[in-house]
């Protein structure tokens, strides 16, 4: 039981810091239909920045001053670069896209070098903040899902309850009905941009402090942010949410179970030996296939729901 209670938070403390990451991505594309590849290099920005901030103001000041930065960044980079090829349509976008992120590695390279940088949870939060049947919990781990759900109480509200949010979803579907109502719609899809990449920035805030910062952290996370997109359905903010859990829960306990499909059949009675045809395979362990779990279930989502768990948009 334990087991279980310490694998179900840390599986949903992870899953939330990713819907933290693909939230923005899932903004982007259901508002503007931009796929945007380079969102997980805005994710390596943001722990880059803050830890940057942090190392003359301290942490607290990294988790508000980085997120702007790379809001920052991303409203230049829709401004300057993707404006400028939208006409050309989205193959044009991806490719822009695809190749700022390589842009955006080789410059983190350039300034902080190659090296996992020491940026660390702060001391305040560094410690156990309750005991699962003796078990301590860390404090930070509940300082990430404390983040994440009022990032998505405050992005629901945003996009629900106020006036730049009907704007911004009107914007989508009628852009020349709100333009002739006075609102600029290329600066509403430059904030939008710039939005989509302060979320990512967050997410990098909070997971680089409780992970690893270094050049490869982009690379790590990018390819699991697009199947939570695919899983959740294209566009589906509410879809991105279960699927980061599910992915979240799914990877935390895989890595922990050495469960086998021989041993399964060892269950029913069926004996798997060295003579047993495909034998390497029925002894392959759960935590041994772990990594490649989120993307068989990708797959599957394809074959039989193409439009994932709640997606309304094809890509």
């Amino acid at each position: 039981m334990e087991f279980f209670l310490v694998q179900l938070l840390n599986g949903i403390s992870y899953g939330l810091l990713l819907f933290m990451l693909s939230s923005g991505l899932t903004i982007v594309f259901s508002l503007m239909g931009v796929l945007n590849f380079a969102h997980a290099s805005f994710y390596m920005l943001g722990a880059y920045f803050a830890y940057q901030v942090s190392t003359v103001l301290g942490f607290w000041a990294g988790l508000v001053v980085a997120p702007l930065l790379v809001g920052l960044v991303g409203m230049a980079v829709e401004r300057y670069g993707l404006r400028q090829v939208h006409k050309h349509g989205h193959v044009a976008e991806l490719l822009f896209t695809f190749g700022l992120a390589y842009l955006i590695e080789e410059a983190v390279h350039l300034i902080w070098g190659r090296s996992a940088l020491e940026y660390r949870v702060p001391p305040e939060l560094d410690g156990p903040i309750f005991q699962i049947m003796g078990s301590p919990y860390p404090m930070y781990r509940t300082f990430m899902m404390l983040v994440s759900v009022a990032m998505l109480v405050s992005i629901w509200l945003a996009l629900t309850r106020t006036r730049i949010g009907l704007v911004i979803q009107a914007a989508l579907s009628h852009p020349e009905t709100v333009e002739a109502l006075g609102h600029n719609v290329p600066r509403v899809f430059m904030l939008v941009f710039g939005g989509g990449a302060a979320l990512a920035g967050l997410a990098g805030v909070i997971g680089g402090a409780a992970f690893v910062t270094d050049p490869g952290m982009a690379v790590s996370v990018g390819p699991i942010v697009f199947v939570i997109v695919v899983v959740g359905g294209m566009g589906s903010l509410a879809g991105a949410f279960v699927a980061s859990l599910l992915i979240g829960c799914l990877q935390n306990f895989s890595i922990s179970l050495d469960w086998s499909l021989a041993g399964l059949f060892s269950w029913f009675g069926w004996m798997v030996g060295p003579d047993t045809p495909l034998w390497s395979l029925w002894n392959v362990k759960l935590s041994q296939a772990a990594p490649v779990l989120p993307y068989l279930l990708m797959v599957l989502m394809l074959i039989f729901r193409p439009k994932g768990l709640m997606g309304t948009r094809e890509g």
